[in-house]
């Protein structure tokens, strides 16, 4: 019986250890396939970019060539998606950024031209992305490491966006977990710890490379309500430093969207609508007394048509309202900011209003988009004012067109002029003296080419 015993045992042994290393083969396998069968990407943008800057001289007798900007850039970024391992995955991301000539722009403080109107687009080399993933959980997944972050469809990126009309894109350092589990229900939560800036990794002005934090984007969207989507939000932002020029930016931001379209008669047409409104207060060790309101409503009208030149267009009139509580005060942020938004898609292309003004704005626009002939055409108009005390700003004239070409090429037009209105309260509130530029013109023109796979 001893003897069958040790038989069996030893028989056993040698099985288990066959199984051992079949299975550990398996998975070596597995993970080989996983890390090689994953998928590349390749993004190449060569843009040229002009801007004309009054705000340089004050007055629009500034010398032809020496105040205005060239930029001419070339950004390659290139990417590598692994498949799945035991449910979980990596991603990484280099990104390139190479002028293309003479840098004949103000980069935002990197090459040191001070003389020349900013065009944000350093030159320079970085990791934009390298992050872990597991979908382990029912309709949910987590990612953790760098990592970019879209909530809403781009470019109408408001509180949180990679930025991607800039040459070096926004990335952040934080945990995401995006989740389907719920019925009609999508919820969006990230906790960040750093966000990786688009004046790139080398900036050595303070605040420019990196904001350091300990913030919450919460975003949910319900699609339970047969004529549109609800979607609440919260905005936790906690900076660790203290952002130098622009003030203490530790906010609170609860706020509600609503968006929908209304079929008239068949779904050829349709009558589009936007509503949405939210609060900002100080956060976390913010010194100072922030509550401001933010108000959009937006009506539209979309039309599909059988001519082949034009077969659809959307005409849109918008209300935005961004509070604000008086004259900008150095170091005080009184009046509603987004500072890890996609700014570049509101209050006009031309950028004036990255920041907002302290008397806030108030932004009346209409948008035409049309296809036609293939080619994407958008025309809008701003009339944009303050909030405190309803003075005008000025206007804006936008106007882009592009056209994609078998999927994986793009090249495009666009032009951004914003006239400045100089009257008294817009030169003394937002002119050089008190450190402003929403008082003189700005014209904007980019030509590019792009190429994705």
């Amino acid at each position: 019986m001893a003897s069958y015993n040790r038989s069996s045992m030893r028989r056993g042994f040698v099985a288990g250890m066959c199984l051992a290393s079949l299975t550990g083969t398996a998975h070596a396998d597995d993970l080989w396939k996983a890390l090689t069968g994953g998928k590349p990407d390749v993004y190449l943008r060569y843009r040229f970019e002009h801007v004309d800057d009054d705000a340089l001289s004050g007055s629009d007798t500034a010398p032809t060539g020496v105040a205005d900007a060239y930029a001419s850039t070339l950004r390659t970024a290139l990417g590598y998606n692994t498949g799945l391992f035991h449910d979980f995955g990596a991603y990484v991301q280099l990104e390139d950024v190479r002028v293309i000539g003479n840098d004949a722009y103000n980069d935002g403080g990197a090459n040191g031209v001070t003389h020349r109107a900013v065009v944000v687009d350093p030159e320079g080399a970085e990791v934009n992305q390298a992050n872990l993933r597991y979908r382990g959980l029912s309709k949910t997944t987590i990612w953790a490491g760098r990592q970019e972050i879209e909530q809403r469809g781009a470019p109408l990126h408001r509180y949180v966006g990679n930025i991607l009309w800039r040459q070096n894109w926004q990335s952040f350092d934080a945990v995401r977990v995006v989740s389907d589990y719920l019925p009609a229900t999508k919820i969006d939560y990230t906790y960040a710890w750093n966000t990786n800036r688009i004046f790139g990794e080398d900036n050595e002005i303070p605040d420019r490379a990196n904001y350091r934090m300990n913030s919450h984007f919460i975003k949910i969207n319900w699609n339970g309500f047969q004529y549109g989507q609800f979607e609440p939000y919260a905005y936790l932002l906690d900076f660790e430093t203290y952002l130098g020029g622009t003030g203490v930016l530790s906010t609170a931001t609860f706020g509600v969207r609503f968006q929908g379209a209304y079929d008239l008669i068949t779904q050829a047409a349709k009558i589009l609508y936007v509503g949405e409104f939210a609060n900002q207060a100080d956060y976390a060790d913010n010194p100072f007394d922030v509550d401001n309101n933010y108000y959009l409503a937006e009506l539209g009208f979309n039309k599909m048509l059988t001519s082949p030149m034009i077969p659809a267009f959307t005409v849109k009139i918008s209300y935005e309202v961004l509070e604000g509580e008086g004259p900008a005060v150095p170091g005080v942020p009184n009046a509603f900011q987004t500072p890890l938004g996609t700014n570049h898609a509101f209050q006009g292309w031309a950028d004036r209003f990255l920041v907002t003004p302290g008397d806030g704005i108030v932004d009346i626009y209409g948008t035409l988009a049309a296809t036609i002939y293939g080619a994407n055409l958008t025309l809008m108009y701003h009339d944009l004012s303050s909030d405190n005390d309803d003075y005008d700003y000025g206007t804006e004239l936008d106007v882009v067109l592009s056209k994609t070409f078998k999927d994986h090429y793009t090249v495009g037009l666009k032009y951004a002029d914003y006239d400045a209105d100089q009257n008294a309260t817009n030169l003394a509130r937002n002119g050089l003296l008190s450190g402003g530029k929403q008082a003189y013109d700005l014209a904007k023109f980019w030509a590019w080419v792009e190429i994705k796979f």
